[in-house]
């Protein structure tokens, strides 16, 4: 159930600290019973090149936003979001599950991939692994990013946390930046469509990582998407990849934060 599965993402995203960010963000209170040293390190993440997408310059780029989609891949769901992008031409980041990328999948995110988005992390199980020794983190993150780079020939860059539940072990552990975003609770089946727009729009801002979910079922995020996209278009956001956002903004993203915008 998707409801059990995902009902602390929204309250712990928005607990994450910021030094910079949206000033109408609502997400919901802090993470700190699960969030334990989110600020621990300044070090550079190390972060692995670019796919075939070519990157412009810096200042060539006016607002930014990400869309970034959790819990795939599957032949469902995720093409039919995949669909939507497509239509309007536009790229976003998958972070994956390990455990769903199999032969049936593949071709998926391989199209994904081909289509200019970037495919990203989001460990192999799905389990709280504030709660693993280093050993089982360091597994569940490799076993997601040597999948990837089976089908696309690029590890992962970026990492969501599932539950967006950190740890210092987990900051030790994985290299990659740390990821949450603004949601609009769309893995809960009881928002509707008109609830999903409204949030993410009221949410969007230049930097802004923008948290749905591509997991199987759920039509009602593929619908909404046919307004938040052109939306966004016409409010004048170009929509990139998380590894092209912090590229339009300079920013090179360190260990030891969970970001929601390049620009915090």
């Amino acid at each position: 159930m998707k409801i059990l599965r995902k009902a602390l993402t929204t309250i712990l995203c928005g607990g994450l600290m910021f030094t910079m960010g949206c000033s109408n963000n609502s997400s919901s209170s802090s993470s700190a019973a699960t969030a334990e040293n989110n600020t621990t390190t300044t070090t550079p993440a190390t972060t692995t090149a670019a796919t075939t997408t070519t990157y412009k310059e810096a200042t060539e780029y006016g607002k930014v936003i990400a869309l970034t989609f959790d819990d795939g891949p599957n032949v469902t769901t995720t093409n039919q979001v995949l669909d939507v992008l497509e239509k309007y031409n536009v790229r976003a980041s998958f972070f994956l599950v390990g455990n769903n990328i199999s032969e049936g999948t593949a071709d998926v995110v391989k199209r994904a991939y081909d289509m200019g988005c970037e495919i990203d992390n989001h460990s192999q199980t799905h389990s709280y692994m504030n709660k693993m020794e280093a050993d089982e983190i360091q597994a569940e993150v490799k076993f997601t990013s040597d999948k990837v780079e089976e089908i696309t020939g690029v590890p992962t860059k970026f990492f969501r946390p599932p539950y967006i539940a950190v740890n210092s072990t987990m900051y030790d552990n994985i290299t990659m930046p740390f990821i949450c975003g603004a949601g609009c609770d769309d893995w809960d089946e009881k928002v509707d469509v008109q609830t999903r727009i409204d949030k993410t729009l009221e949410q969007a801002c230049d930097g802004e990582i923008i948290l749905l979910h591509d997991a199987q079922g759920n039509d009602q995020t593929v619908e909404a998407l046919d307004t938040i996209i052109p939306s966004l278009l016409e409010e004048g956001y170009e929509l990139v990849t998380v590894g092209e956002l912090f590229h339009a903004k300079g920013v090179e993203p360190f260990s030891g934060i969970v970001y929601s915008n390049a620009l915090q």
